[in-house]
């Protein structure tokens, strides 16, 4: 089985807020101080992708858009056993939105061609936003299920175990198809010695716009179909009221007055 993990580089999340910073007038986040990661949900899809190659064999691609994508980053999911890492880097792609992103995926899987099943993190820890998975499904016509928490391949099909609200679900797609993977799939494996020393001699092939077929027009911040109005961090601020008095009991009444005051008695 032959499959195609989609991984993106991001801002640590488990970084401090202070490392963090907003350029308001370019509606950018920074950070200081702190290396960027493959996020989570990516490497829980590439711990799903070995664990089918393990059971089935074939070959596991990393697939990851962006620019300066550092390599003993996006080289960690080559160490943890990815066969092989494409990057789509270039400044065209800069400045694109959750489509374009998708759309270059898209394109790039599709000169790929020799797959059976798309991987994708549910959502990615800088935006939460959980599109780029389906959307990939749709530009390429192909089946899609969410939030996968264990994956079987048996008799030509996948076997999910989808997350619900009530537990899970059971569902059965055919191939090619993609699919979602959450945390519940299990804690991804750390990179062995071997795996690190073999990573440093595999070189990620670098696909630009053109060896993907898009224009300028269709990538990047000419091709995005959102626009960002506003990027921020959020103020959060307590207030404490005391209710006062000289007795246990005052003290209890009032309480209730102020409770009633604001409705919540």
């Amino acid at each position: 089985m032959n499959i195609i993990v989609c991984v993106k580089q991001v801002i640590d999340p488990e970084a401090p807020p202070a490392s963090f910073k907003i350029d308001a007038a370019d509606n950018k986040a920074e950070m200081r101080g702190v290396s960027p990661v493959i996020d989570p949900y990516g490497e829980f899809a590439v711990e799903a992708a070995l664990r089918l190659k393990e059971a089935h064999g074939g070959k596991v691609t990393v697939l990851s858009l962006g620019v300066n994508l550092l390599r003993e980053v996006v080289k960690k999911t080559l160490a943890m056993g990815a066969d092989e890492l494409v990057l789509l880097e270039d400044e065209a792609y800069v400045g694109g939105d959750g489509y374009t992103t998708a759309a270059s995926l898209a394109a790039a899987i599709k000169k790929k061609a020799d797959y059976q099943l798309i991987l994708c993190g549910r959502e990615a820890s800088d935006t939460n936003a959980g599109q780029t998975g389906p959307a990939i499904a749709e530009m390429l016509g192909l089946p899609c299920v969410t939030l996968a928490r264990k994956l079987e391949a048996v008799d030509g099909k996948l076997k999910i175990q989808r997350v619900s609200s009530t537990g899970y679900d059971v569902v059965a797609v055919p191939l090619p198809a993609v699919v979602t993977v959450s945390n519940e799939v299990g804690q991804p494996r750390y990179p062995t010695i071997k795996g690190i020393m073999a990573a440093k001699k595999i070189e990620p092939v670098i696909w630009k716009p053109a060896d993907i077929g898009l224009g300028p027009s269709q990538i990047g911040a000419n091709g995005r179909r959102a626009e960002l109005k506003k990027l921020f961090q959020p103020v959060h601020e307590g207030k404490c009221e005391i209710a006062a008095g000289d007795t246990p009991e005052e003290m209890a009444v009032n309480l209730a007055v102020k409770l009633r005051e604001a409705r919540i008695l």
